[in-house]
């Protein structure tokens, strides 16, 4: 077959409003193949703006000639033309951008940095995912362009090696099937690498098995409209002289805002217009009117909560930054990076809040308050105010665990706390260090601990560093998962859970605390891990040991529960047998919880295990794979990728099914 043969035959025209619907309606898909297929040697930041100026200038500019043709249209089901054209047009520039630029050549408009969209002092990338991921950008990274859009063709677009030849034929592609075949070679790895298998693993026990790549396509990490933001280097930024003018032209505009008068930058800072006037409403904005907690309020008080932290930090006195965190909480502008946890409302406060602290902390001025539902945390640079962020997390009916420390600040990776004042002591343990010794974290005079790295900012799972807090004779941890209020790790029963530091807690969450980045940014209070179940392993394997492991929110709902599967060995991860969002298993008002894991025995014969709390007098396993035993625990030799249905007896004759 020639390259000629592979070039579709137009079928009718395509309009300039058909395409652009197509554009608009298919947009996200479109950015994501333009940034697969862009060379990653640009950056991700570059990739990112590169990807959505490429797909926003492939309109047509007059009626063009339609890409489908008859055999396309009968392998994919008619395909819109009006798609098709604009995803040619992606294709064609991505590839064009990947071009090395030569030095006697005027370089194509594709090669160039796009002029729009663009960012100034800000650094966009997607989503950072899991190691699958990272190996399949590392990967599609040693492939050519036309290599990288076979795959993305084939595995994003589903589209058969006929359309994929036609298609990069139709783009330009000197050698479609050259490109073809690294597509099929970067597969064939991927299907050596992750081997057969399921459930615990193919090649050791408690191993899960590997995510394909054409899956993976889909997540979070090559979704270039899903993205974060980070500043650019600020000390070179400083170094340049254009750097310098805009921050004089910066200050001046900055200057005449603070003469204006009413209710201008130099009163509300980043909020938005006022929309009320009311004694009831400028009374909470009043910063002169916020509750402030002298600091021998509490070791006489009769509660350990929020409601007796005392005012701290250097800025407390400071009533122009505080009359602005008043108003952008009431009243957020556009302007201003918002977030807040699941079910935290984000109204303004009913009354005056507390002040808990203002400081500067990490080149920002910080300011944290509460108002007995919520924590509330404004931050600004600590020139200007442009750049706000407003954060809202639920704290309601907080104990003294509850309350023991508030995020302050993340930046670089790392997380500053600010400590309760009944904290006598504070340290950092790597969970996934368990015999490691915990290393002192410094405090200052306000109870602001030094920097350390968090789990919540790290891309993969090296470390999972906690706060570890002292309070007297009690000893707690405490994780970061991304929100204001970190979350208290504990073990034991639902009904009588302790801090999980003893040796038995630390051993069992070294194995489980990368699970953690599935209750992230959830709103959620504490972490359960529990032990309800162990048996011995088919063929002499060793004991196994099942884990139930529940997140609790401070709504109330939403809590999410996943069963876990440990093998013998204490290095290998947790394999994570099931998970569920909203069930009350495993919880203090239903501890009951039964599972099941395909695993592999080291001679490789397969085994269907379950387990369920000791309130299980029986299981049994139907479908797939079938067999029953007395008691609460399973084991019934199967063949490898089978399914089966569990179910379980109660002591009081009702039947459950497992969680899933």
């Amino acid at each position: 077959m020639s390259t000629q043969d592979l070039v579709p035959s137009p079928v009718g025209p395509v309009d300039v409003e058909q395409a652009e619907a197509a554009l608009v309606e298919r947009y996200p898909r479109l950015v994501r193949i333009a940034y697969l297929v862009l060379p990653p040697s640009l950056g991700r930041n570059r990739r990112v703006l590169t990807a959505h100026a490429l797909v926003q200038r492939s309109l047509p500019r007059r009626r063009v000639a339609g890409p489908a043709g008859p055999e396309q249209r009968l392998a994919e089901d008619a395909v819109d033309p009006g798609y098709a054209y604009v995803r040619g047009e992606v294709l064609r520039q991505a590839l064009v951008a990947g071009l090395p630029l030569r030095r006697l050549a005027l370089p194509r408009r594709a090669q160039l940095p796009p002029l729009l969209p663009h960012v100034w002092g800000l650094r966009l990338f997607p989503r950072v995912g899991g190691a699958d991921e990272l190996a399949l950008d590392q990967r599609l990274a040693r492939l050519s362009g036309p290599g990288r859009a076979a795959y993305v063709l084939r595995g994003l677009e589903r589209q058969g090696d006929p359309e994929v030849l036609r298609v990069l034929a139709s783009v330009g592609v000197e050698d479609p099937p050259a490109a073809l075949a690294e597509a099929d070679a970067l597969e064939e790895l991927e299907e050596l690498e992750s081997g057969a298998g399921s459930g615990a693993g193919a090649e050791r026990p408690g191993a899960a098995r590997r995510r394909g790549g054409v899956d993976l396509l889909e997540s979070d990490e090559f979704d270039p409209c899903a993205l974060q933001a980070r500043p650019t280097d600020l000390l070179r930024r400083r170094q340049h002289a254009r750097a310098a003018a805009v921050a004089v032209a910066a200050l001046v505009v900055c200057g005449t805002l603070l003469g204006l008068p009413g209710d201008g930058w130099g009163r509300n800072g980043a909020a938005a217009p006022s929309y009320a006037r009311n004694p009831a409403a400028e009374g909470a904005l009043d910063p002169g009117a916020l509750k402030r907690v002298v600091p021998a309020a509490w070791p006489g008080s009769t509660r350990r909560d929020f409601s007796v932290w005392p005012a701290r930090g250097g800025l407390t006195g400071d009533s122009a930054l505080l009359r602005r965190a008043l108003a952008v909480w009431a009243r957020p502008g556009a302007s201003v990076r918002s977030s807040a946890t699941p079910g935290t409302p984000v109204g303004p406060p009913m009354g005056p809040p507390q002040l808990l602290f203002a400081g500067v902390v990490d080149g920002a001025r910080v300011v944290l308050l509460h108002d007995g539902l919520r924590a509330v945390r404004y931050a600004e640079p600590v020139e200007g105010t442009a750049g706000a962020a407003l954060d809202f997390a639920r704290t309601d009916g907080a104990d003294s665990a509850g309350s023991a420390a508030l995020v302050l600040s993340r930046a670089a990776g790392n997380v500053r706390y600010l400590t309760a004042p009944w904290v006598t002591g504070t340290a950092v343990r790597d969970l996934l260090r368990p015999a490691k010794e915990p290393w002192p974290l410094a405090r200052d005079a306000y109870g602001t601990t030094e920097p350390f790295p968090s789990p919540a900012l790290a891309k993969g799972c090296t470390r999972s560093n906690t706060l570890e807090v002292r309070d007297g004779s009690d000893v707690r941890l405490l994780s970061d998962l991304g929100e204001l209020a970190p979350a208290r790790l504990l073990w034991g029963p639902p009904d009588a859970p302790v801090d999980a530091t003893g040796q038995e807690a630390r051993e069992a969450w070294a194995r489980t605390a990368c699970r953690l980045t599935a209750v992230r940014a959830h709103g959620v209070r504490s972490v359960n891990a529990w032990r309800f179940a162990s048996q011995p392993l088919p063929e002499g394997a060793g004991r196994g040991t099942w884990l139930c492991t529940r997140a609790e929110t401070w709504r109330g709902t939403g809590s999410r529960v996943l069963a876990q599967f440990l093998v013998p060995s204490p290095t290998v991860p947790a394999a994570l047998a099931a998970r569920s969002e909203g069930s009350p298993a495993c919880g203090v008002r239903d501890p009951r919880v039964l599972a099941g894991v395909l695993w592999q025995a080291p001679s490789g014969g397969w085994y269907v295990l379950a387990a369920g709390s000791p309130d299980f007098t029986a299981l049994e396993t139907s479908g797939g794979v079938k067999g029953r035993s007395e008691g609460p625990v399973l084991a019934v030799k199967a063949a490898p990728g089978a399914r089966a249905d569990l179910d379980g007896t109660l002591r009081d004759g009702r039947r459950v099914g497992a969680l899933r």
